[in-house]
């Protein structure tokens, strides 16, 4: 995808519903496009990989009750597709017993959707810091729980801790959602390929990257990144984005440019740049008519 693409992509995800409902007609039909999806796949009555992106819905409570609350706010929710259990804000992120009985109860909670459990450390942003070896550990002795549809696995941990993990999620019929983030810049848009290509080597079901933009450029590079991941060297789903305010735009228009899932916001956000879940499907299902009529 060219620059001039993604600005199309970009122009078209920041106008208003209601201001593209209200555009007039031309007497010229506009051109034929071809947009490469993912080969789909299915985790409860979810398709991931098909039609407009699918929204995730993060927990971000500190105890049990929090927790729970929110989970069924979530659950209740029609915007919210996924929801992601985000047990680094648990004052007991390191207790597994604890943590699988209460994801248990966040499964019922959330009424049916898939979910996403994530200890997001803080060398990646995240809430609490952790060694690789009691990472591994921990999602090591949650995984035969049974109550994880997708597990959020750093691919920057320890090569022996993601390669064993990655086997026992898949032995479990657990999706892997590999990950990279960078809260302070924007990699080159090979460094962003690059990464998303080494998920797809290591066994992730969804490749998925978060990088922090100082200007649209930056915006831009990590469009250009996704497009050419799903244009040139994988058709698995894909879970990019730009964060802040500027990056939001990258939260909206993913399916113009190969991004097949994205968060969204009830309450508090897990990351900066999340927009409102309720506006968020409103933005995702016109780009996906647009999108639709154009083919």
């Amino acid at each position: 995808m060219n620059n001039r693409s993604i600005l199309l992509a970009l122009l078209l995800a920041t106008g208003l519903p209601q201001a593209i409902a209200a555009a007039p007609a031309t007497s010229a039909a506009a051109a034929p496009v071809s947009v490469r999806h993912a080969t789909s796949f299915t985790i409860r009555n979810v398709v991931i990989g098909q039609g407009a992106p699918k929204t995730i819905v993060p927990t971000t409570g500190a105890n049990a009750e929090q927790v729970l609350q929110q989970a069924q706010i979530i659950g209740a929710n029609p915007n919210a597709d996924l929801i992601e259990f985000r047990i680094d804000y648990l004052d007991f992120a390191t207790d597994p017993a604890r943590i699988a009985a209460l994801g248990k109860q966040v499964a019922t909670a959330a009424n049916g959707k898939p979910m996403i459990v994530t200890f997001r450390t803080k060398a990646e942003g995240g809430s609490k810091a952790i060694s690789d070896a009691d990472y591994g550990k921990l999602y090591a002795a949650l995984i035969p729980a049974g109550f994880i549809d997708l597990l959020d696995l750093e691919m920057f941990r320890s090569a022996d801790v993601v390669n064993a993990l990655v086997a026992q999620a898949h032995a479990k019929g657990v999706k892997v959602v590999m990950s990279s983030h960078d809260f302070q810049a924007t990699p080159a848009t090979a460094e962003i390929v690059a990464r998303l290509r080494r998920q797809d080597t290591l066994g992730a079901d969804i490749l998925k990257i978060a990088v922090m933009p100082k200007n649209p450029a930056d915006v831009l590079r990590l469009m250009d990144a996704t497009a050419q991941m799903r244009a040139s060297y994988s058709d698995k789903p894909q879970l990019t984005m730009s964060m802040g305010g500027l990056g939001a735009v990258t939260r909206l228009s993913g399916e113009a440019f190969g991004s097949d899932l994205t968060f969204g916001m009830i309450g508090a956000p897990s990351a900066p740049g999340q927009v409102d879940v309720a506006q968020l499907r409103q933005v995702l299902t016109t780009v996906h008519a647009a999108i639709e009529g154009s083919k």
